[in-house]
């Protein structure tokens, strides 16, 4: 699992331990692991040159300081201090270590004279430490520290925990921001690690252990042995009824193919038995490719909504009558008022959250974690936000965060199958929070391997689902 804590809970495990240190160990425990990574991300050390920008926080003192141990493994070492009040021991170790230390604003005039009025000297240097800002930051950057970004524009950043002017608890983003190739963290990950559109900022990410206790975390993304211990594996004993019935309302006579690949995400082998209720047409067109799939009957969940039309309202009040865990998607969202205080998932992408809370799709984009939490609870259900990074939140609070995937999943029908395999997995008995997020890790991860790096449809997801899990089962 990664764990993902926020800056008071980090904060305050930093502060406990450090209680028990001499001081100065924990910055020299997160600059000498900073130091490596940069020491392997450069193949080496003599004749490489590094520009460290620097602020006035312990992030600062983190990259100053790995600076001076890079110095001492024979890296050209210059740091640019954005700040009068930089970390004053480690200004005095880069300097013993042979480093050289100057004000920003000289560098940047420097580097603007030797390339021309206006030009750049990022070609001088083969990577750039950023120090700018840690997580006590704002989002944003002062004009200074954008200044000294663009002299360097073209070389690779290693953020120093966080690229400095993200929002470090929530992952949004409010004006200028480091995009680092590569993110250097301490203790624990953070929210923005895992949250866009921060986390397209972050590159990269490689965590250093400075021997932190934590907390709970505020946010955390499933690995592949989560998700393998979370799956609903038949016993010796087992038959298709105790493995559980899913059944799918979804398509229509006009979007039949939403009916026929949510069955197909329903039809991954991970519940007993698939039943299709809807159109006759749907059920025809569905037994072409799954002719195990039968008609209406007793079931353990439901899949409801996808390409629906004017039907939704109505297989969705049947649903509920059923008082079974249901996956709610597409048209059926605009009557999720319905399933309130129900086990259930309901599963938006951007443009219908943001009609469901009544906010303008750009808000949704920008504050991913606030709108599905927000919508979690007014919902009294688990919401999946779907986007790049999909945030799974349920209704106390929890959230996870899908970072499996491809944009090559960006393809029509794509998420008719996810809602068939949550409502799977529902089925086979998976609380709909671990429902949600375990197909959600799914659902990338089989497009990961049905693309191959190449382009994909809805239907290949569905194709690769059993490999994916054989595959998780076996590890």
């Amino acid at each position: 699992m990664i764990r993902a804590h926020t800056v008071a809970q980090v904060r305050a495990a930093e502060a406990a331990l450090m209680a028990t240190l001499p001081e100065g160990t924990l910055m020299q425990r997160a600059a000498h692991g900073l130091a490596h990574v940069v020491l392997e991300t450069l193949g080496g050390g003599y004749g490489r040159r590094v520009v460290a920008l620097v602020g006035s926080g312990d992030n600062g003192g983190d990259a100053l300081h790995a600076g001076a141990v890079l110095a001492r493994r024979g890296v050209q070492v210059e740091a640019w201090l954005l700040s009068t009040q930089a970390h004053a021991g480690g200004v005095a170790a880069l300097r013993a270590a042979g480093g050289r230390v100057l004000p920003a604003a000289e560098a940047v005039a420097a580097a603007r004279g030797r390339h021309g009025h206006g030009g750049t000297g990022g070609g001088h240097w083969d990577l750039v430490l950023d120090g700018i800002v840690g997580i006590g930051g704002k989002p944003g950057l002062r004009p200074e520290a954008v200044a000294a970004l663009e002299a360097l524009a073209g070389v690779p950043v290693v953020a120093v925990d966080v690229p400095s002017g993200v929002d470090v608890d929530t992952g949004e983003v409010d004006g200028p921001h480091v995009r680092a190739a590569l993110t250097v963290t301490f203790g624990t990950h953070k929210p923005c690690h895992l949250l866009d559109p921060a986390a397209e900022a972050c590159g990269a990410l490689t965590l250093v252990d400075i021997g932190l206790d934590l907390p709970e975390p505020d946010v955390e993304a499933l690995q592949p042995e989560d998700v393998a211990a979370l799956l609903p594996r038949p016993g010796p004993q087992a038959h298709k009824y105790t493995r559980g019935v899913v059944g799918v309302r979804a398509g229509s006579a006009t979007y039949p193919g939403a009916g026929v690949l949510s069955v197909a995400g329903a039809a991954c082998g991970l519940a007993g038995m698939v039943r299709y209720d809807g159109d006759a047409a749907v059920l025809e067109l569905v037994h072409r490719g799954h002719p195990e799939v039968i008609g209406p009957g007793r079931v353990q969940a439901w899949v409801v909504g996808s390409g629906s039309d004017t039907g939704a309202e109505v297989a969705l009040r049947a649903s509920l009558a059923d008082d079974v865990p249901l996956v709610v998607d597409a048209d059926a969202l605009a009557h999720a008022d319905l399933v309130r205080g129900r086990p259930a998932v309901l599963t938006p992408h951007a443009g219908e959250l943001a009609r469901m809370r009544r906010v303008p799709r750009a808000e949704v984009e920008q504050r991913w974690l606030h709108h599905a939490r927000r919508a979690a609870v007014e919902h009294d259900a688990v919401v999946l936000l779907k986007a790049r990074h999909t945030v799974v939140a349920a209704p106390d609070g929890r959230v996870r965060v899908t970072t499996t995937g491809t944009p090559w999943l960006a393809t029509a029908g794509a998420g008719d199958v996810l809602g068939g395999l949550i409502g799977a997995l529902l089925a086979a008995g998976l609380a709909p929070y671990d429902a949600a997020s375990v197909g959600s890790w799914l659902h990338g991860a089989a497009a990961t391997l049905a693309s191959g790096g190449g382009p994909l449809v809805a239907g290949d997801v569905a194709e690769a689902l059993g490999d994916l899990v054989a595959l998780l089962v076996a590890a």
